[in-house]
């Protein structure tokens, strides 16, 4: 296949040597001349491992070449991939003029070409940049976004010192278009390159790097708070972080990476609340073990307003304790949210199978008494009672029996847990999808 790549950079030179190793033909476009020179006497732009190898082997092939021409290299072929740079501003937004500056670059190439053409955005980008990167090229082309041309955003996950092995053995390709024809093609220009292929929404695909790295500083920034605990402490961090890093069913998994309802039960809480108690009469400062029970504070907010804006004053509560398969309800956080609807008024039924108050015993017993004293008046052992009885039913957990519960159209959902089976009720409302 013949490429074009827009943008001799980082990812742009690693690209160009990784595509033609697989056989492709790669024109490569800059504005800068010494990339030019480099790649046209068989030299890399960068300075990375194995990069200058691949460059040299594929120019002596003539499979790689660099130009000025951004005219040619459109024309002659298929796919054009965008990996030009897309710096912060002083007020740290994206500035997204280079891109836009090669889209219309790109269009204006398309009015003198009759084949159908596929445009990759490869540089990090945020959502809505697909979208406008297509308007760019329809009006500098004349031609029509999804039956001329195609835009497909395919966001790069390599990492300095090893691009070359990632690029071969990516965790997995991430290709957003809303055109089958592009992303065919998209597959086909990536064979030989390991792991499975995602096709996605335009918007996924825009937003998956950033959402990448925000969580990798996160984990520097975590290992680091726990690193300056344990060196307080006078304990081997190292150790301390190898062993956390060895439990992969919940610590290094995606267990606990479903959006949804705030945390509770009887660890979470007492157990962070601990670690910050222990920092602080360290003398350590540690904001983002601090942040965490805020940001679940906000979670709960957030749940609440969700039904208070639904207008309903009939609420009904489907699951009481802080998650399914359990009668635990130690700070479980429906159980704040069901105190505070209380206190304003709302007329409210609770269901849960697992919570029987004949049986409830010591501290478990003792929080919901003292948390909502009114507990008996309000949870049913009846399932339809609850459902029957509400404007707004409110679903906290998973239990396999929401799945199958006939709610008429007139009331309204609000899901905290997200029960698919329940999506297409014409009144759903999840609380963060």
């Amino acid at each position: 296949m013949k490429i074009s790549i827009f943008g001799l950079g980082y990812v742009g030179c690693v690209g160009m040597g990784c595509l033609a190793e697989n056989g492709h033909q790669i024109i490569g476009v800059d504005i800068q001349d010494i990339k030019l020179e480099l790649i046209n006497q068989g030299k890399p732009t960068i300075v990375e491992k194995d990069v200058d190898v691949i460059i040299a082997r594929q120019f002596a092939k003539r499979n790689i070449r660099a130009t000025k021409d951004y005219k040619k290299a459109v024309l002659e072929s298929t796919v054009s991939i965008l990996c030009v740079g897309t710096p912060s501003t002083k007020e740290g937004h994206l500035n997204l003029e280079y891109i836009f500056k090669t889209a219309k670059q790109i269009g204006e190439s398309l009015h003198e070409k009759d084949k159908f053409h596929v445009v990759v955005i490869r540089s990090t980008v945020l959502p809505g940049t697909n979208k406008k990167v297509g308007e760019i090229i329809e009006k500098a082309s004349g031609k029509i976004r999804n039956k001329d041309f195609a835009v497909v955003s395919n966001p790069e996950f390599l990492r300095e010192g090893t691009a070359v092995a990632d690029y071969f053995n990516p965790p997995l390709t991430v290709l957003g278009s809303d055109n089958d024809r592009a992303l065919d093609i998209m597959e086909e220009m990536y064979q030989g390159v390991s792991g499975p292929i995602e096709r996605v929404e335009i918007n996924v695909a825009e937003i998956i790097k950033y959402v990448n790295n925000s969580y990798h500083a996160l984990k520097i920034t975590f290992a680091n708070e726990v690193g300056n605990i344990c060196k307080k402490l006078d304990m081997d961090s190292h150790e301390v972080m190898r062993i956390f890093g060895m439990d992969k069913q919940l610590n290094i998994s995606t267990y606990y990476f479903k959006p949804g309802f705030a945390y509770g039960g009887s660890c979470l809480p007492k157990d962070l609340k601990a670690l910050k108690t222990l920092t602080h009469d360290s003398y350590l400062k540690s904001p983002v073990l601090s942040a965490i029970e805020e940001s679940n504070s906000i979670q709960k907010q957030n749940a609440f307003e969700l039904i208070q804006n639904t207008g309903k004053h009939k609420i009904g509560i489907l699951g009481l304790s802080f998650k399914s398969g359990t009668d635990d309800l130690r700070y479980s956080p429906i159980i704040d949210i069901i105190e505070k609807l209380y206190g304003k008024g709302y007329d409210i039924k609770i269901y849960d199978k697992n919570v029987v108050l004949a049986r409830l015993v010591g501290k478990n017993k003792s929080f919901i008494e003292e948390k909502l004293p009114h507990i008996s008046k309000i949870l049913t052992d009846e399932l339809s009672e609850v459902i029957e009885f509400a404007e707004a039913i409110v679903i906290t957990n998973k239990e396999k029996e929401f799945r199958e519960i006939d709610i008429s159209e007139n009331k309204i959902i609000v899901d905290f847990a997200r029960i698919e089976e329940l999506e297409e009720h014409s009144n759903y409302i999840g609380i963060c999808w």
